[in-house]
C-alpha cells in the first residue's frame, strides 16, 4: 500500500481559484531576490504591495453628466469593482463648480483584484501605448509608493472604442510597504514594472 503524498504547499486562495500569476511571482522569485539584495533578516521585512488605487477626474463632467457615468461604467470594467464617485470639496466660481458636484470617480484594488490589474497593466495596458519607451523612475513619492498617468483610457484592451464617450486620462498610485523609494523600485522592477 502507497503511502499517502502530503502537499506543503499552501491552499490556493479560500473561493477554489488558484493564485494571481503576479502573486505567485512575488512570493518564489521577487522575495529571495530581495533578501538577496537589501539583506533582510527574514521575509516578514521584505516590502509588499498594499493597494492600487485609480482615480479619473472628469472636470468636463459639470457639464454633460454622462461623461462621468462613462467614466464610472469604464473603471468598472477595466477593475472587476464598483467606482467610488469622488465629490467637490469646495465651490470654485472660476470653474463653474458648486461644492458637493461629482467631478471624477476612484477604485481602491486590494488582495488578488491588485494583483490582477497589475499584471494586466504590466504585460498588457503600457506595452500598446504608442512609443512607449518605459515608465518614470522618479514618480516615487518619497515613501515607497508609485504614481503613473494614463493619458487615455483605451489602452486597457477592455475598452471597445465605439463605446468611448469621452477619451480621459487616469492615475495609478501604487501603495507599498516599503520605506524607501530604491526598495519600491526594486520591488516593482523585480514584479516586471517596465521602467526606462
Amino acid at each position: 500500500m502507497r503511502k499517502k503524498q502530503t502537499s506543503t504547499a499552501e491552499p490556493s486562495s479560500s473561493n477554489g481559484k488558484s493564485l494571481p500569476r503576479l502573486k505567485e511571482k512575488y512570493r518564489n522569485e521577487v522575495i529571495p531576490k530581495m533578501i538577496k539584495e537589501f539583506a533582510y533578516r527574514n521575509h516578514m521585512q521584505v516590502p509588499r504591495l498594499d493597494r492600487v488605487v485609480l482615480n479619473v477626474g472628469m472636470g468636463e463632467a459639470v457639464q454633460n453628466a454622462k461623461l462621468l457615468e462613462s467614466a464610472v461604467s469604464e473603471l468598472s470594467v477595466i477593475t472587476g469593482q464598483k467606482p467610488v464617485v469622488t465629490r467637490a470639496k469646495k465651490a470654485i466660481a472660476g470653474f463653474k463648480l458648486r461644492e458637493g458636484m461629482a467631478i471624477g470617480a476612484k477604485v481602491t484594488l486590494r488582495g488578488n483584484y491588485m494583483y490582477e490589474f497589475l499584471d494586466r497593466l504590466m504585460n498588457i495596458a503600457l506595452p500598446r501605448i504608442r512609443d512607449f519607451r518605459g515608465v518614470s523612475p522618479k514618480a516615487f513619492d518619497g515613501r515607497g509608493n508609485y504614481t503613473l498617468g494614463l493619458k487615455e483610457q483605451l489602452t486597457f484592451p477592455e475598452i471597445k472604442y465605439d463605446d468611448v464617450a469621452s477619451i480621459h486620462g487616469m492615475d495609478i498610485t501604487i501603495v507599498t510597504s516599503a520605506n524607501r523609494n530604491d526598495e519600491a523600485k526594486a520591488l516593482l522592477a523585480h514584479l516586471g514594472m517596465p521602467f526606462r
